[in-house]
């Protein structure tokens, strides 16, 4: 076994999408390799209504996926092909946009006007990018979870993990999402197959998540002596964690425990020609995604 390096550790970017969605950004619009196949990746957070009501408008996909996933508050949606929902806490939309979809997301918040949620972008690979759009609206009475003797706790979204299957499938990347929580000192490890990029995303308490290159003597020095543990080798809230090849991921988790998204998936390692919210191979084929758009032919009729 061994234990993933890791590559780079950032703080969360605050900015601003839609029509003026206050948000903090993990990463996107950079380098599409770092996380191939993964694009973006955004967490949306506030208590003031007047921070994310007006939403998302209309605005179109083609060429990836989208994947958001609710913890607190409800998000309605509705898209272009005539489908609708709502989103409500704990569950999940899978979108995959293929040739194309113009939707709206509009987030409502709680009761107590708090509102957080997720959304990953995920790539297509070009065989894919021109298919039929598909939905996976899954609830989140619907998503397994599983709890270990020592209280860890994970939500499995999508992905095979500790005997448990995700309900979202058919997805390209052939991911595993999972929602962990680590009770305060305790340590953990996670298996991730190795030909997988990876990335954790702390959003509550904080962990230590240890690199490959550190002494293990050092790190296990410090979790003995528990109080001793430097709060500021750890990774807090709003913190990315972008791991090396390996085949574990190992969190030792704070004194007020630590919870994150652990994310993996299999690289498409192909050409990326990307605008906005549309993503494909080649320059000439943005070009023409956007002249479909001008022309009113960016929907694909159904066949």
């Amino acid at each position: 076994m061994s234990i993933r390096p890791i590559l780079e550790t950032r703080t969360a970017r605050p900015t601003m999408e839609g029509a003026g969605v206050h948000l903090h950004r993990a990463f996107g619009f950079q380098d599409p390799t770092e996380l191939d196949p993964f694009l973006l990746f955004d967490d949306f957070r506030n208590e003031d209504p007047a921070y994310y009501r007006d939403g998302f408008p209309w605005h179109p996909h083609r060429g990836i996926e989208t994947i958001t996933y609710v913890l607190a508050g409800t998000v309605e949606h509705s898209d272009s092909l005539g489908n609708q929902g709502r989103l409500g806490p704990g569950s999940v939309q899978w979108m995959t946009a293929g040739s194309g979809i113009l939707h709206q997301e509009m987030p409502l918040g709680n009761a107590k006007g708090q509102m957080h949620g997720f959304q990953l972008w995920g790539n297509l690979p070009s065989a894919q990018k021109m298919t039929a759009p598909r939905y996976q609206d899954i609830t989140g009475g619907d998503i397994p979870e599983v709890t270990d003797d020592d209280g860890t706790h994970v939500r499995v979204i999508t992905g095979e993990f500790w005997g448990k299957r995700g309900p979202v499938d058919g997805i390209a990347a052939d991911p595993q999402y999972l929602d962990v929580s680590v009770p305060a000192g305790v340590r953990k490890t996670f298996r991730i197959d190795t030909y997988r990029r990876a990335f954790a995303y702390v959003f509550h308490g904080a962990g230590m998540f240890t690199d490959a290159s550190a002494p293990q003597g050092v790190l296990l020095e410090k979790e003995v002596m528990g109080r001793e543990v430097n709060i500021r080798d750890m990774s807090g809230d709003r913190t990315l964690i972008r791991f090396g090849t390996g085949d574990e991921v190992t969190v030792q988790a704070g004194p007020e425990g630590v919870r994150f998204l652990l994310i993996s998936g299999a690289p498409i390692e192909e050409p990326v020609a990307w605008h906005g919210p549309i993503v494909m191979n080649t320059q000439d084929e943005l070009q023409q995604a956007m002249r479909d758009l001008r022309n009113g032919t960016f929907i694909r009729p159904a066949h």
